[in-house]
């Protein structure tokens, strides 16, 4: 009998516990090493939950997924080409505000998506509510409290995790609205995207980093390309002649 197995991405700001996470689910069963032509750590672990097996990444801590960085890239190629079955997106419940902006990506990009707020604990003592319910409700995703360090709320979490992963809860991530142009602009682009990579990709989101004109990006959407046989060149002309 083969037992089912699923993808986990951990995503989060910097300091926010997440590592911490990482650790609480995997234990000893973990390992270290660089993404593939990079010199970014790469974290990766694996647990058992109901039967399943779970394989965890555990991507850089980023404050965005742009093109500013090396971590930055290696998280945003990772959620878009690998489209691991769940990203659980770790936020610090004293910093939402500025922890809400990467959530917001991630949700562009895919809408298995998970948040979760930790550090509940450090939240309580500094006198923060937060109500996961409305935070829900807005986000239009599931929002689960914890506290890592204390190992409170993983539970649920891990629940959650299991619902989305087969099926039983599904989400429906708010969808940031543009200008009208840029609008216009992205209606344009994201046919001409999945035409060229494909169905799968986040092509609204791809559209935008196109129109921010995201070199990187671009660079990535080249190497995937020719990982399928095509020719180099064909995306950036395409895409290009379409922005």
């Amino acid at each position: 009998m083969t037992v089912e197995s699923y993808r986990i991405a951990l995503a989060g700001n910097p300091n926010t516990g997440k590592s911490t996470l990482f650790n609480l689910l995997t234990g000893l069963r973990q390992h270290t090493g660089n993404w593939p032509g990079k010199t970014v750590l790469r974290a990766e672990g694996s647990f058992t939950y109901r039967s399943r097996n779970f394989q965890v990444i555990d991507l850089p801590g980023t404050y965005s997924l742009y093109s500013n960085s090396a971590d930055e890239e290696t998280a945003r190629d990772y959620i878009i080409f690998e489209k691991p079955d769940v990203t659980v997106v770790v936020l610090d419940a004293t910093a939402l505000e500025r922890n809400l902006n990467l959530a917001l990506q991630v949700m562009e990009m895919t809408d298995r998506v998970i948040v979760c707020v930790n550090l509940i604990d450090e939240a309580k003592r500094k006198g923060i509510v937060v109500d996961d319910r409305k935070m829900a409700a807005r986000l239009g995703v599931p929002v689960v409290k914890i506290s890592a360090r204390n190992q409170e709320g993983v539970d649920a979490l891990l629940d959650t995790v299991f619902r989305m992963v087969t099926g039983e809860m599904k989400a429906r991530p708010v969808q940031v609205r543009y200008s009208a142009a840029t609008e216009n602009k992205i209606s344009r682009l994201v046919p001409r995207i999945q035409s060229l990579i494909g169905p799968d990709v986040p092509a609204r989101w791809i559209a935008l980093r196109m129109l921010d004109g995201d070199r990187s990006l671009l660079d990535s959407l080249k190497a995937h390309w020719m990982s399928r046989g095509k020719g180099d060149g064909e995306v950036e002309h395409d895409i290009s002649r379409s922005v």
